[in-house]
């Protein structure tokens, strides 16, 4: 038998020194070089990138949700789906979109901690939205430096604790007995910064069979343990018990009521359980000679416990409730330095990571909501390590370089338990990959750079999506990585009130992951691999200050995504079909008031065109165009401050769709959004100055 590390093991296997941490932002050497705080240092990068600050997260806002803020980034799509089973669906440039649950083809970071696991999996309700300070974006050929399933970058970074001790609660309640309550602490005693939040969601749901709970706690310990080094500590904590999931709708059924939940949702009352708690360090050194030297570790678990609409009794099914009890961790060793080569000044950056995930997954019959005989016991194993080395180099006063490569090697592995079936399913399989990229950029002027970059990327088939075989049981090892070839050109105008950023850019993919055959006994998806896919587009965002304390912004995508080879497992050709789950054009654009009294107020504007929910473009949703308006006031009195808000989403009462199951089993593919809803809230705070 195969020996079975924990998170724990491989976490101390990693801490070979004092691992100590920063009450500064935290950036491993790539993401200092990729993605950096100012506003002028995004600007020469050459990648398209969105900067979305704290002011744009959560004020007026439910604060819960990733979608929230970022839809203000071009290339994006991001998604509430009105199902906190699921999770919020997020995609970038089509990668993601795909996912019929959580995110994938998108890596997740926060602090420097990933929130993506080592098998390309990700979880947005992890990120700390309530603790914010920015998030950074970056999409387009640069990305691939980041590994595997790096279609997009999404990094958020927690905010600096204040210089005073502050108190900070907020509540809000809305539609569907929808309430939310947080409360944060942050302050500096010393060398010692904190900052610290707990937070409780409750909704019945716009849907019938919807009703959700998530508590939520974070905590930021900085030290500055002298002028040279720092030290961060964070924890993270989420527990969602019994969150009912409605499942996605047929046309029919979504005709004769949007609200309504699957019949087998109700009889086999399909929900899901999760906990997970995550912990970070991460240290930070400037050595004499300038150089910088970082290390990062991260462990924690997670426990899913899920009951699907179907039994799960047949030979092979696997069973219809699903425990899966996971361990992981990882780290980085970085090092950068600023130096000279060739007489040209230079950054390096180079370093190693490791992730581990342990995760036993077992399966059980669902007797109508109830837990049933064991079906399917294994454990899955990945293991992903990885060498980066990136340098950015100004070879004139108006000319920089960006190159670098990433070589990856993942392996997985599954032992089956359950042997009573007659199989033993136990099988493993190694994916390696090196992913280059090389970016230029050119300052015409002070105010105006232009880009180039071209990468190429992988992404590997997460453990969801080896789970099932299209016949039989055990991991689907026929299953093959993505690879990516990615393209852009762009510019980035900065002058007086006007910001204008644009690019355009060409992306093709060999052996794109798609939902293959579906298992007819259990209406299970399955997934192989399309021959090939390409997707071309333009990003536009512009934001204008204009008079009277106005201030207006757009963010604009156009995006042609396309099968070009694609045969299925059934012998259908969808070559020349578009991608699923993916819209052409989809727009966001605010104008918004803010007189210096407090008080401010925005109309906001969402646009999708149509998408298609099925590979043979058979079934879609129709484009829709939605307006909502939000209003705050923050009126400060001595140590006090006061912040009442209200929001009104969909303010014509539109009936569309929100979000889409790409090829559903059940041809359940419809999420709708929720008509008019409303949202009122009020923050108050309390400083010791």
């Amino acid at each position: 038998m195969t020996n079975r590390p924990t998170a724990t093991a491989a976490l101390l296997l990693l801490i070979t020194s004092p691992v100590l941490a920063a009450d500064h932002d935290l950036k491993l050497p790539t993401q200092t070089i990729l993605g950096v705080d100012p506003a002028e240092a995004n600007d020469t990068l050459p990648s398209a990138n969105s900067h979305i600050d704290s002011s744009q997260i959560s004020p007026f806002n439910l604060g819960a949700n990733l979608s929230e803020s970022l839809q203000r980034s071009p290339g994006i799509l991001a998604l509430n789906r009105q199902n906190y089973a699921q999770d919020v669906q997020i995609s970038s440039r089509g990668f993601g979109a795909r996912a019929q649950f959580g995110v994938r083809g998108v890596r997740l970071i926060q602090d420097g901690i990933p929130l993506t696991m080592p098998d390309g999996q990700g979880q947005p309700s992890l990120f700390d939205l309530d603790g914010m300070q920015y998030i950074d974006v970056l999409r387009g050929p640069l990305s691939a430096l980041y590994g595997n399933a790096s279609g997009g970058i999404i990094q958020g970074f927690t905010e600096a604790a204040p210089l005073h001790p502050t108190l900070d609660s907020r509540s809000a309640m809305g539609s569907d007995n929808l309430w939310r309550s947080r409360l944060k602490y942050g302050g500096q005693h010393g060398d010692l910064s904190i900052n610290a939040n707990v937070s409780r969601l409750e909704t019945d749901g716009y849907r019938d069979h919807s009703k959700a709970q998530r508590d939520m706690a974070n905590l930021r310990l900085g030290w500055d343990i002298d002028d040279a080094s720092s030290l961060t500590l964070l924890l993270n904590s989420l527990d969602q018990p019994e969150t009912q999931d409605p499942l996605g709708l047929s046309a029919s059924a979504l005709d004769e009521d949007r609200e309504q939940a699957v019949a087998r949702a109700e009889q086999y009352n399909t929900r899901k359980t999760v906990r997970h708690n995550q912990a970070g360090l991460n240290y930070q050194r400037r050595l004499s000679n300038d150089d910088q030297l970082t290390v990062m570790v991260y462990g924690g678990e997670r426990y899913v416990a899920q009951y699907l609409a179907f039994t799960g009794d047949d030979p092979f099914a696997g069973g219809g409730v699903i425990e899966l009890d996971r361990e992981f961790g990882g780290g980085e060793l970085g090092w950068q330095r600023q130096t000279e080569l060739f007489n040209l000044p230079v950054e390096l950056a180079a370093g190693l990571t490791y992730g581990y995930q342990g995760e036993g997954r077992k399966g059980f019959v669902n007797n109508d909501g109830d837990k049933g005989d064991l079906k399917r016991d294994e454990f899955n194993r990945v293991d992903s390590k990885e060498a980066y080395l990136i340098s950015t180099w100004a070879l004139t006063n108006q000319w920089s370089l960006t190159a670098g490569f990433r070589h990856s090697r993942v392996e997985f592995e599954s032992e089956d338990d359950f042997l009573s079936d007659g199989s033993d399913d136990s099988g493993n399989v190694d994916y390696q990959q090196t992913t280059p990229a090389l970016g230029i950029s050119y300052q015409w002027s002070p105010a105006l750079t232009l880009y180039a970059a071209a990468g190429q990327g992988f992404e590997t088939p997460t453990f969801q999506e080896l789970a099932y075989r299209p016949s039989g049981s055990g991991l689907n090892f026929d299953l093959q990585p993505s690879e990516s070839r990615n393209a852009e050109v762009g510019f980035k105008l900065r002058q007086g009130d006007t910001r204008v950023e644009a690019a355009v850019f060409y992306t093709r993919v060999e052996d794109e992951i798609v939902t293959g055959v579906e298992q007819v006994a259990t209406e299970r998806s399955t997934y192989a691999n399309a021959g090939q896919s390409s997707r071309r587009g333009l990003e536009l965002a512009i934001e204008q200050r204009l008079a009277y304390d106005f201030n207006a912004y757009l963010a604009y995508t156009y995006l042609d995504a396309e099968f070009d080879q694609y045969t299925d497992g059934n012998g259908n050709d969808f070559s020349g079909n578009s991608l699923p789950g993916v819209p052409r054009h989809s727009l966001y654009a605010e104008l918004a008031w803010a007189p210096d009294n407090g008080f401010s107020t925005a109309l906001e504007a969402q646009s999708l065109s149509q998408r298609y929910a099925t590979d043979d473009n058979q079934s879609k949703a129709p484009g829709y165009a939605v307006f909502n308006w939000r209003a705050g006031y923050r009126q400060e009195l001595g140590n006090w401050a006061l912040e009442p808000f209200a929001r009104v989403d969909n303010l014509a009462d539109k009936q569309y769709i929100g979000s889409l199951i790409v090829n559903g089993a059940g041809a359940r593919y419809y999420e709708p959004a929720p008509e008019r809803n409303w949202l009122v809230g009020v923050g108050l705070q309390y400083s010791w100055e």
